[in-house]
């Protein structure tokens, strides 16, 4: 679905890279395509929700438990991983870690004002053209400006809590 240049990633990376799971939150507003980005917590950057796996979760599931708790989302999260980018995670102590995030798609059908990280993040809605502009990594960029929910697969959703 998402066309994609390969990464070169190091046999023994130092530190080594780690996985997360991240929501591409999108919605169909009067025919057109949106994204929901919102900032991260300590740059202010524009960015997709994300985090580590969460034991007993699908990668979807993960996913759509980060956008309740990063942005508010509920709605319909897919199975469907539609392309991976790769971040590095400034750490308060140490060097960066190198994390590459599987991203799956989430179907925005309600936010919530009222969500764990609301005092912490800003979240907003883009087209596609403009998200990909605010983001920092091409990767993410290139799934932004490709990503076609008419692809998807059918079946594999999961409602999210």
């Amino acid at each position: 679905m998402v066309s994609q240049m390969p990464h070169l990633i190091r046999a023994d990376p130092e530190p080594p890279l780690q996985g997360q799971f991240g929501a591409l939150c999108y919605k169909i507003d009067r025919g057109k395509l949106k994204f929901l980005l919102i900032t991260s917590r300590r740059t202010g950057r524009w960015v997709i929700p994300k985090g580590w796996p969460i034991a007993g979760l699908t990668p979807g599931a993960s996913a759509a438990r980060e956008a309740w708790e990063e942005a508010g989302v509920r709605g319909l999260a897919r199975e469907q991983c539609v392309g991976l980018y790769l971040y590095a995670k400034i750490l308060r102590r140490g060097p960066d870690l190198p994390c590459a995030v599987q991203v799956y798609p989430v179907k925005v059908e309600a936010l919530k004002a009222d969500f764990p990280e609301k005092k912490q993040r800003r979240r907003r809605w883009f087209s596609p053209r403009k998200a990909a502009a605010r983001v920092a990594e091409a990767e993410l960029a290139r799934i932004l400006r490709e990503f076609d929910p008419r692809a998807l697969q059918p079946g594999d959703l999961n409602l999210t809590a």
